[in-house]
């Protein structure tokens, strides 16, 4: 008999990221009434938005009809529609809840949130029972499945209609003991820009899992009409945009200006219909160049864009694309340098070489090193806190660049004195090219990601480890 007028409700199971839901049925003598699936609602009591894409219905005609246990590569939302169940879920994914068990009983007033990779079996407890499921991909003869036995001892489960008695298929009766069951990886990560500098951090952050993926350009082509069939992206729970068009310079001519835009908006809005399509989380790494660097105070997250140049005007319409993704990081930074030609390494090597040089000292800012940026966006992904933009930079005393390189100087050993400041005018003064304004102020707010757990690194005491580091390679020594 199902039970009416319960109070929508959620409550956990014993299996990782599985809900089970009471439904408000609303009956009379004609009959009854429910919202089966109702997003608003069920999301705010904790049921993901895991977008489902296809309804099914399994009708079973009499009492003791057993299906199962199944472990498909999606999300279901399992309820009755006519009928009464004993259902049935066992973990397959890796990791430590693997075999963990959860059981209960379906009628009209209840429903499951399943998560991919939990192995799904039921039994009717009356006949004309109608099964329903939403799953968010499609069925297809070449998804990766993992199956186990319906009997498995391990499970034990305590199936109110002896299996003996039940009605089974020969295909389910086939299925494999828990032991021998194959466990269900997680969805990939996939990483672009994996030769770029940060995409080597992330690499060194990530490693080379399984489920772990790198992309260059010439791997993903993400201007190719083709895009969408390039990978069966329902299989990749986060795509890490490290690629980017940052030429500054080289932005403000015709060329430059198109390649930036093809690379930072185009190759991004393509991305984030990928992402919104699929479910898939987006993290795409933005510039302090979005700012005109005119605040007196350290940007935040919230604060109105106002790029100066080419560049900056890219980032920020990248960054309005992504923000549209239901599920998306976009992680702000600035000063960046890693494995690379970068400033520090210049500085260091004009020192060693006997150069003094000149040096801007009208902007302001701090360091990030693609080692502390590839853990912030490590953190983000483990953590899963509020979507939206984050400051990421190193933390503690601003610098001018010409503070930092004075800095290097004495770090390595040298005079800090032969670095002479200039303002930005004076050094471009007379070039020949291009020239992209800087913003003088690129001091970014880290409070907010701060509140998440993450400490950003002292960007100058990252800056004597990195030196320290190039050091020890230049000796041969290991780092």
């Amino acid at each position: 008999m199902t039970e009416l007028g319960k109070q929508l409700s959620a409550q956990t199971t014993p299996i990782e990221g599985m809900l089970l839901f009471d439904l408000p049925v609303h009956g009379d003598a004609r009959g009854w009434f429910k919202e089966n699936w109702q997003r608003e609602k069920m999301t705010s009591h904790g049921l993901p938005d895991f977008g489902p894409v296809q309804n099914n219905i399994s009708f079973n005609a009499e009492t003791g009809v057993t299906r199962g246990l199944h472990a498909e590569p999606w999300d279901k939302w399992v309820s009755v529609a006519t009928g009464r169940v004993f259902g049935a879920w066992v973990d397959l994914r890796e990791g430590p809840g693997f075999g963990t068990v959860f059981t209960t009983e379906l009628d009209p007033s209840k429903a499951i949130f399943v998560p991919r990779g939990v192995a799904n079996g039921f039994q009717t407890l009356e006949p004309a029972t109608a099964y329903t499921y939403l799953v968010n991909d499609h069925w297809s003869a070449d998804a990766s499945y993992s199956f186990v036995n319906l009997a498995d001892e391990t499970a034990a489960i305590d199936w109110p209609i002896p299996l003996a008695d039940a009605e089974i298929s020969d295909k389910d009766r086939a299925h494999p003991r828990l032991a021998d069951a194959q466990p269900v990886p997680p969805r990939k990560t996939l990483i672009l820009g994996a030769g770029g500098q940060l995409g080597r951090a992330l690499r060194a952050e990530f490693g080379d899992g399984p489920h772990i993926e790198y992309a260059t350009r010439a791997d993903l082509d993400l201007s190719s009409p083709d895009l969408a069939g390039a990978r069966h992206w329902r299989d990749y729970g986060a795509i890490i945009n490290a690629a980017a068009h940052t030429a500054v310079d080289a932005a403000e001519t015709p060329d430059g200006r198109a390649a930036a835009w093809a690379a930072n908006v185009t190759g991004v809005a393509a991305l984030a219909r990928i992402a919104a399509d699929n479910g898939v989380t987006l993290v795409h790494v933005s510039s302090d160049y979005v700012f005109d660097g005119t605040a007196e105070r350290p940007y935040r997250e919230d604060d109105a864009v106002c790029p100066l140049g080419v560049y900056g005007q890219t980032k920020a319409a990248g960054d309005a694309v992504v923000a549209a993704t239901p599920r998306h990081y976009i992680v702000r930074t600035s000063w960046v340098i890693g494995d690379g030609g970068n400033f520090v390494r210049t500085m260091a090597a004009l020192a060693a070489r006997g150069i003094d040089p000149s040096v801007v000292d009208d902007q302001i800012g701090r360091l990030t090193f693609t080692a502390d940026l590839a853990r912030g966006i490590r953190h983000l992904l483990d953590t899963r806190p509020d979507y939206g933009v984050y400051n990421l930079t190193g933390a503690g005393r601003t610098r001018s660049w010409a503070q930092i390189a004075a800095r290097v100087f004495e770090l390595t050993g040298h005079d800090p004195a032969r670095v002479t400041p200039v303002s930005t005018q004076q050094y471009f003064a007379g070039a020949d090219r291009p020239i992209a304004p800087r913003p003088h102020r690129s001091v970014l707010d880290l409070s907010r990601i701060e509140a998440t757990g993450f400490t950003p690194a002292d960007h100058d005491e990252s800056l004597s480890r990195y030196l320290l580091a190039e050091t020890a390679s230049a000796d041969g020594a290991p780092l």
